[in-house]
């Protein structure tokens, strides 16, 4: 019996031993790199999204909202140079600028050719969940027509769950209150106060990306990014670059109104290139012209 008792306790042990040799520990902020592991591209507002689109496209959240839906990034191409697009910051009230970043993501699904070799593309379609989940039904895939038609609704969209501007929650210039054209808004109680503002900090300090644009609406331009630090010269040719192709104007400064804790001007104080570029009105895309200048950076940044 005593005999039998030992040979079983070995066999537990090994078993469990086993166990542990085989799991794989994998962070919460890493984006997985392309691998066809699932076909699974929807997740859940509640879960964590980690796998593969149905082409090969990486996917994971990078954090979540105030009120835990998932913030979530997609990654085309296997290149060391990254380039960032990111939308939906203002949420529900600039709800076009999500659709670009989703129709761009369509885009480089049907044709993967388009990236360079030594470029990874990364889209964040929607960094403000919150704010859009007030006028769509669904974060992850709408259309032009599941966008509530109520105007409160939308500009209620802009903020966040702690009704924050995550535009004004950044760490350039902050202030506990900002302006947005008349209107006072909260910047957060601290620079990156919010999940939102923290998660796209850790990603940017983590992964280094070597450009980043950021879809706004509505003034129709592209604007230069800038902290006090003047304006950097990859910033000023990536205006260039995608103003030329795209037919916006660009601009090196946003002088509309004061603009505190913004996100480019953060990025340009961490020296990353970054962009603003502007949609022109808050209803449409301007695909075509906005994928003209994706185009431009693609070829810019092509070995």
């Amino acid at each position: 019996m005593k005999k039998y008792i030992i040979i079983l306790s070995v066999i537990v042990i090994v078993g469990v031993g086993a166990y542990f040799l085989i799991q794989s520990p994998s962070g919460d902020t890493d984006v997985v790199d392309n691998q066809n592991t699932t076909t699974d591209t929807t997740g859940s507002q509640g879960g964590t999204q980690t796998g593969t689109t149905q082409d090969g496209s990486s996917l994971k959240s990078i954090g979540k909202s105030v009120e835990g839906r998932d913030i979530s990034v997609y990654r085309y191409g296997t290149g060391d140079m990254e380039l960032l697009f990111i939308g939906g910051i203002h949420g529900g009230y600039e709800w076009n600028t999500s659709l670009v970043a989703l129709e761009l993501m369509d885009y480089l699904d049907k044709n993967p050719e388009i990236i360079p070799a030594n470029v990874k593309v990364t889209v964040i379609p929607v960094l403000n969940p919150d704010g859009l989940a007030k006028v769509v039904s669904s974060t992850t895939r709408f259309t032009a027509k599941d966008v509530s038609s109520s105007q409160d609704a939308q500009v209620s969209g802009r903020f966040n769950g702690n009704i924050v501007d995550l535009n004004r929650n950044f760490d350039c210039d902050w202030q506990a209150t900002g302006t947005w054209q008349n209107k006072a808004v909260s910047g957060g109680s601290a620079a990156f106060s919010e999940p939102e503002s923290r998660g796209l900090k850790t990603y940017v300090e983590t992964q280094k990306p070597k450009a980043v644009v950021v879809w706004f609406s509505a003034a129709g331009g592209v604007f230069s990014s800038n902290c006090h630090n003047g304006v950097l010269p990859e910033t000023r040719t990536l205006t260039n670059t995608y103003a030329k192709a795209s037919g916006y104007g660009a601009y090196e400064t946003f002088n509309y109104y004061e603009i505190t804790g913004d996100v480019t001007n953060w990025l340009a104080k961490q020296n990353v290139p970054a962009i603003s570029v502007l949609l022109t009105n808050h209803t449409d895309t301007e695909w075509s012209k906005n994928l003209a200048g994706i185009k431009a950076l693609l070829a810019y940044y092509a070995e």
